[in-house]
């Protein structure tokens, strides 16, 4: 066989199976978690507005309920005996009075911290919210607060599973299409979709990444997403928000692109125009303000 006729027929078999592999992928399904907002983009208040009040604390997302933000947006990770709480990094160092990791800390330890320690919005010329009884709250404490608020929750790389535990809480608050859960690592977001498939889901780095390849090569419509949202930074090596990959190619699949996290007035009115699905910001004040909410 002559190399033209050969490549001819490797070419065919390339195209039939680039057909297949289109005709077998699919967009994400709708879910329910997207009924709850009426007005676009969505309003993340981040760890409940962190450049405002204590982060990832119930008097940061009261302060952000009476706003009236569309989403409080948290971190978890678990303690020594069980219990999940919210709190961003694996130790208590950065933003309590105390030291130690999370997970090596009794939920009774955890209590004992002062959650505004060390919170300032002059770089340390005063600490306003020391001594004020602000605590690490769990996550049971939040959904008891915010019986009908959507959440979204970011589980931490732990060295314990907090997937089961996460999605019983979920299931026992009946908040299961109130609650977008995301991970940056795949095992755990595989985990967690295994252990609970009927709660929405953000993408993981690799999905993230898979996606990106596929639309610089013309193929994205071969990317079947097991996710509901994009969540990523504003830029990251390889990625740019504003670039028609997201913008134009996440709605192709039925995934929504919310963007973290812009603080100033100039970078979140940026992500408006741009016209980002969501905004998940430390300053949900001036989102709302340039949204006229």
């Amino acid at each position: 066989m002559k190399k033209k006729n050969i490549f001819g027929v490797l070419l065919l078999l390339f195209l039939a199976l680039l057909i297949g592999m289109r005709l077998g992928s699919r967009s994400a399904p709708d879910h329910p978690f997207f009924e709850n907002f009426n007005e676009y983009p969505i309003v993340f208040a981040h760890q409940g507005g962190n450049l405002l009040s204590p982060g990832n604390t119930l008097f940061a997302f009261e302060r952000a309920a009476e706003m009236g933000v569309d989403i409080l947006e948290m971190d978890a990770h678990i303690t020594k005996d069980g219990v999940l709480v919210i709190i961003h990094d694996k130790d208590v160092d950065r933003t309590t009075n105390g030291i130690g990791l999370v997970e090596k800390m009794t939920l009774a330890e955890i209590k004992e911290l002062d959650a505004g320690y060390w919170w300032t919005d002059n770089e340390g010329e005063t600490y306003p919210y020391r001594g004020q009884g602000i605590r690490i709250p769990t996550l049971e404490e939040i959904y008891k607060r915010f019986p009908d608020y959507p959440v979204n929750i970011e589980i931490k790389n732990t060295e314990s599973s907090i997937a089961q535990p996460i999605c019983e809480i979920i299931r026992e608050n009946k908040m299961q299409n109130k609650t977008l859960v995301v991970s940056f690592f795949d095992e755990r977001m595989a985990e967690f979709r295994q252990i609970c498939p009927e709660v929405a889901t953000a993408a993981a780095r690799n999905e993230i990444t898979k996606f990106v390849i596929l639309n610089y090569i013309f193929m994205g419509g071969l990317y079947s997403p097991a996710e509901v949202a994009f969540q990523v930074p504003e830029s990251s090596p390889g990625i740019v928000v504003g670039c028609p990959v997201f913008i134009s190619g996440a709605p192709t699949r039925n995934v929504q692109v919310h963007v973290w996290t812009p603080n100033t007035r100039e970078e979140i009115q940026k992500f408006i125009d741009i016209g980002v699905d969501g905004i998940m910001s430390d300053r949900p004040d001036i989102l709302m303000e340039l949204l006229g909410r």
